[in-house]
């Protein structure tokens, strides 16, 4: 990993939340809950329509261009995925356009066992709506070993 990407911020991008989105993937993750699909049922909740469940945001990393990913995992071999944080401020919502912005908030070193000294990164997004209001703070921590055998 380049440390010199600490702190560097990155291109904003958008996001729709779509209800049939949202619709596939509580399907993909078997989770049934009608605020996911039934737009009166999630209004009577108090949601004002149908929302996403917690984790749908990470549909965002695979619609997204991911600059930071690319510069970070200059070596996919030896690059894991450590850890995954949501900070809710607010539901999303089928029909918001959150925009997303990236920045590499944190790096830092260990040494491990198998494969050396490891370097880890914290990538944080921060996405707001379409009314500039904060909904969520996504933080993702990759980790590139020193040794990319292990893998």
């Amino acid at each position: 990993m380049d440390k010199s990407v600490l702190g560097k911020e990155y291109p904003p991008f958008e996001f729709p939340v779509e209800k049939g989105k949202i619709r596939e993937f509580a399907d993909a993750i078997y989770d049934d809950n009608p605020v996911y699909r039934d737009e009166k049922y999630a209004r009577k909740r108090g949601f004002g329509g149908i929302i996403a469940p917690p984790t749908f945001i990470m549909v965002s990393c695979f619609i997204s261009h991911d600059q930071a990913r690319e510069e970070l995992d200059r070596r996919p071999g030896a690059s894991l995925h450590g850890e995954e944080e949501f900070e809710y401020f607010q539901p999303l919502k089928a029909g918001d356009v959150l925009t997303g912005r990236m920045k590499t908030v944190k790096m830092f070193e260990k040494q491990g066992h198998r494969g050396g000294r490891m370097l880890f990164a914290v990538i944080e997004t921060t996405f707001t709506n379409q009314k500039g209001e904060k909904v969520m703070v996504a933080r993702e921590t990759m980790i590139e070993t020193e040794d990319d055998s292990v893998h």
